[in-house]
């Protein structure tokens, strides 16, 4: 007896369902197979969660100085984590400061993958002297330590939230460049890129359609843990002076001013580092987590 159109439709969406519930369920399977990945997810959706909606999980105002109630310690007079040196709450100032990391590491880090994923595809791709000059670029990049040429390019631009971004992303594009040309190297000798060729597809197809998503796995683990790395660095930057200025919050800024105090007042440098070391080993191990995942020889033994 064969099937009318509606029935036909209804058993169509009804299998759409039934995929898209199967793909949820493996989903978190493969979510709780690594304590990793479970743990660090759980650190970093803590903080996203703080970043978004720290407007009503603040007590008070982040720029609302009163010097009458400066430097009180934790649970004195409704301030939770007590206040800084500008009578400012301690702890509304770090949820605002989780906005500020996360911006800076979020769009720091989409910059240093656009290029470096670019770089990578063109060298890995193409080959030859053109190959050369990139890697050797890569290379004049990485002889110079990393925190000190986005120290020097702070320097150079002057501080703010705009430069820090800039000067982060144009100093961690060559981890991507790196891993991206060393897969477009192994998966451009496949099979099936040699029929796209001899079919007749271009190079912009054959790169950005048939190699680039095999590529995308290793380089969502690079951008991972570079998140963690770019969030030390703005912090370290604006210890030192040269990353986000006052009176925007920042953790790095909120532990530098807290130096200051730290015999009468250590609250002020503990709560900021603590908020540091927990989003950064919210990275860190959410990215190893999803290494072993998409590592197949890890997956094999």
């Amino acid at each position: 007896m064969e099937l009318s159109n509606q029935e036909v439709h209804v058993e169509k969406q009804t299998n759409k369902q039934l995929k898209r519930a199967q793909g949820i369920r493996d989903f978190f399977d493969l979510i709780t197979q690594s304590k990793s990945v479970l743990f660090g997810g759980i650190l970093v959706l803590i903080v996203v969660i703080c970043a978004i909606f720290a407007p009503i999980i603040s007590t008070h105002d982040p720029y609302q100085m009163n010097m009458v109630d400066r430097l009180l310690k934790p649970l004195q007079k409704g301030h939770l984590l007590g206040t800084d040196q500008y009578g400012r709450d301690l702890f509304t100032r770090i949820i605002y400061g989780a906005r500020v990391s996360l911006k800076v590491g979020m769009i720091s880090v989409s910059l240093s993958m656009v290029i470096g994923v670019t770089l990578g595809l063109i060298s890995g791709y193409y080959g030859g002297w053109l190959d050369s000059i990139i890697m050797r670029f890569v290379d004049i990049v990485l002889s110079f330590p990393v925190l000190l040429l986005a120290i020097a390019l702070v320097a150079a631009l002057g501080p703010g939230i705009e430069n820090v971004i800039l000067a982060l992303g144009l100093v961690y594009w060559t981890n991507y460049a790196r891993v991206v040309r060393a897969n477009v190297l192994a998966i451009k000798e496949e099979e099936y890129i040699q029929a796209a060729k001899t079919i007749g597809s271009n190079d912009f197809r054959i790169i950005f359609y048939n190699i680039l998503p095999n590529c995308l796995a290793p380089v969502v683990v690079v951008a991972t843990l570079g998140l963690g790395v770019a969030i030390v660095s703005e912090a370290t930057l604006s210890f030192l002076g040269l990353g986000i200025q006052p009176p925007e919050s920042s953790w790095g800024w909120t532990l530098a001013f807290g130096m200051k105090f730290i015999r009468e007042s250590p609250h002020l440098s503990i709560y900021p580092g603590l908020a540091i070391m927990i989003t950064v080993l919210g990275f860190n191990l959410l990215g190893d987590g999803i290494r072993d995942l998409t590592d197949s020889k890890l997956k094999r033994k």
